[in-house]
């Protein structure tokens, strides 16, 4: 099925663009809105509105395949490409990857992606984003031109087997940790609810004593308000490196000491704490100082897992996590990778070292990149996907959890 065209439009992401570095240099807030100025080259305020591309594939037959380019909250940030905007990728997309794919066939997704990731300009690499849309909408071009869906595309290039049941969960509350822990309670998430402790003064404590409080009252939540006694969520909670500024990057007695406190407090639910500590100076230095605490924490026989975020950005980085075992779970982040092939690839290999696997993301994401991202992990079986976009926990919740069951559905009824 040949490719005939391939159409752009501008779209908006289910969150926002936030300038991490002003925020950090202590920008104001005032309801949603941030004051100051940005100092992120691009940003023309610290908070605006997220924006995506959609690229629509069409076949010879009529059909339309598409996907979403977007990135991640904070881009620009963290060694990250630029900030995101519609009005400036449009045009590269239509200049340097339509003439790349206008009269190919789309009959096989792992060589058009290895195209889309060989396009150079300018002798760089193109945006992380824009190959992270087209590979989608190269995933559903195959899937249209071969009438097959785009899990049994994945599984059927790289030697998987589509799960027959849906991936586990994790939805995100963002600040209003409390009113949202509710609603996952409702809808009954596997894993929750992130609770984004990024202060140590606010949310975490000094002594960690805010952190500890509020993963109690998690539990009792849960306890006093779950449906039956069939669920029993996962606590995951990504503290941002809070922990390592309140005890010591490399103080990793105290560390262990403080989680397994909250590891107790959690019971008798697993607890899982994302991001324990942040090497502000390289990636080794992270690597050294997570697997060191997974080892301390292994060691004394602790049932809480630490999930590796910073600085694991790139399918590169995210091998070397999982060789140096830094850390018991590994979250491969969508949109920072590229290509969809690239997340596919970092499950899969995660999954050889038996290391647990996070398919994670953004909330700045769109519902269509939400979605290839759902065929995705069905193909290749993470640990836990994440429910995107947005941080209102409904609408994330809804779109993956619908799209998982209606691929279940289909093969069930012999669609594959």
């Amino acid at each position: 099925m040949k490719i005939v065209d391939v159409v752009c439009s501008a779209g908006r992401t289910g969150f926002y663009f936030d300038d991490q570095r002003a925020i950090k240099k202590g920008a104001g807030q005032d309801g949603v809105f941030y004051t100051g100025a940005p100092v992120t080259a691009g940003f023309s305020s610290v908070r605006q509105a997220g924006e995506s591309i959609s690229v629509m594939i069409v076949l010879e037959d009529g059909q339309v395949a598409f996907g979403d380019c977007a990135a991640v909250q904070y881009s620009g940030a963290g060694g990250r490409d630029p900030l995101f905007l519609a009005e400036e990728f449009i045009p590269i997309i239509d200049e340097y990857i339509k003439p790349h794919l206008v009269g190919k066939e789309a009959d096989h997704f792992r060589d058009l992606c290895s195209m889309l990731e060989s396009i150079k300009v300018e002798g760089k690499r193109l945006h992380t984003a824009i190959r992270y849309g087209v590979s989608q909408a190269i995933l559903d071009a195959v899937a249209r031109g071969t009438h097959r869906l785009m899990c049994d595309v994945v599984a059927d290039e790289y030697g998987c087997e589509v799960s027959e049941q849906p991936i586990d969960l994790f939805t995100q509350s963002g600040d209003d940790r409390y009113d949202n822990a509710d609603k996952m309670i409702i809808k009954g998430a596997q894993v929750l609810p992130h609770a984004l402790i990024n202060n140590v003064e606010t949310k975490l404590g000094r002594d960690g004593e805010k952190l500890l409080e509020y993963v109690g009252w998690l539990r009792d939540r849960v306890l006093g308000n779950r449906a039956d006694e069939s669920y029993n969520p996962v606590l995951h909670i990504d503290v941002y490196g809070t922990i390592g500024a309140a005890f010591g990057v490399n103080n990793y007695k105290a560390m262990a000491d403080y989680i397994e406190t909250l590891g107790r407090a959690a019971g008798p639910f697993q607890l899982r704490i994302e991001g324990p500590m942040d090497c502000d100076t390289d990636r080794e230095a992270q690597i050294e100082a997570m697997a060191s605490l997974t080892k301390e924490l292994d060691e004394r026989g602790c049932s809480v897992e630490l999930v590796a975020d910073e600085w694991c950005n790139t399918l590169e980085d995210i091998k070397l996590f999982a060789d140096h075992k830094a850390g018991h779970m590994i979250q491969v982040k969508t949109p920072d990778l590229g290509s969809i092939t690239n997340t596919i690839e970092a499950v899969l290999y995660c999954k050889s070292r038996g290391i647990g696997t996070y398919q994670g993301g953004t909330c700045n994401e769109t519902d269509r990149s939400a979605q290839v991202c759902v065929h995705c992990a069905m193909a290749t079986k993470p640990d836990q996907m994440l429910a995107k976009p947005g941080m209102g926990v409904d609408e994330g919740f809804m779109i993956a959890y619908n799209e998982m069951n209606r691929i279940i559905a289909l093969r069930a009824a012999g669609r594959k």
